[in-house]
């Protein structure tokens, strides 16, 4: 009877062992969240792993953006193409060729280019005789109508290359321009300039003269241009905007 009693004893307190041991995980979880310091550290943890995405989003956005604009030194191109520093283009003025001097309407042209693609007729009464020998004439011949002095004006602006007094064509002046063509004058008086000085497009270089060439001009301005120093002379008049 005793063992009998033992044995419903025992099989009555197996459950509650059984139970008690179930619980046991549940009550150690209570037991951890119960404790003060477990949420702040939490808090902190969770906070730490927020700022560091953060962080990290913000590292990719400015390498992304510095990409873009060029910001790493190794691009200058904006991406959206609405600006391209490298292909602006710098828009440049070119000067023109003036008449080389001032007196307009009331000068003439005496002797024109020699074209040789002209008619016979324009061909001939652009030859030069001198002595007995006719001769091209390369430039135009300038005069007043009353056969009087007057200033001679630089056509471009440029560099004096060539001051010098010829017996045949008498003084003469040439100037280098910064579009490889060189401007010829010929047949000077009192010459204002020197070699290697720097002339702007209009100033007086010199007077108009006579020369033995085309003596038989008079008071005249014999003008050229060639196409670099003892290139090929051009007719001077393709050049005149205002001629």
């Amino acid at each position: 009877m005793n063992d009998q009693k033992r044995d419903l004893q025992n099989n009555e307190e197996t459950p509650k062992s059984n139970e008690g041991v179930q619980s046991s995980p549940a009550f150690s979880w209570k037991r951890f969240l119960a404790k003060k310091w477990v949420f702040p550290a939490t808090y902190m943890a969770a906070a730490a792993i927020i700022l560091t995405l953060m962080w990290v989003y913000q590292d990719a956005g400015k390498s992304a953006l510095n990409g873009e604009l060029g910001l790493d030194g190794k691009s200058t191109t904006v991406t959206n193409n609405v600006m391209k520093p490298e292909a602006m283009a710098v828009n440049t003025v070119t000067e023109t060729m003036q008449l080389p001097y001032k007196e307009k309407g009331e000068l003439d042209v005496i002797l024109p280019f020699f074209d040789s693609k002209a008619s016979n007729e324009v061909r001939q009464a652009a030859m030069v005789e001198y002595g007995d020998t006719f001769t091209p004439h390369m430039g135009m011949d300038f005069a007043k109508h009353d056969n009087s002095v007057f200033d001679v004006q630089a056509a471009m602006s440029g560099k004096v290359t060539t001051v010098e007094k010829n017996p045949v064509v008498g003084n003469l002046i040439e100037i280098t321009h910064s579009n490889g063509l060189v401007t010829v004058y010929q047949s000077l008086a009192e010459m204002k300039v020197v070699k290697d000085a720097d002339v702007k497009k209009g100033d007086v270089i010199a007077k108009a003269g006579r020369n033995e060439l085309e003596k038989d001009q008079g008071v005249h301005l014999h003008f050229e241009v060639r196409q670099g120093e003892n290139g090929t002379s051009v007719n001077p008049e393709q050049f005149f905007a205002e001629h």
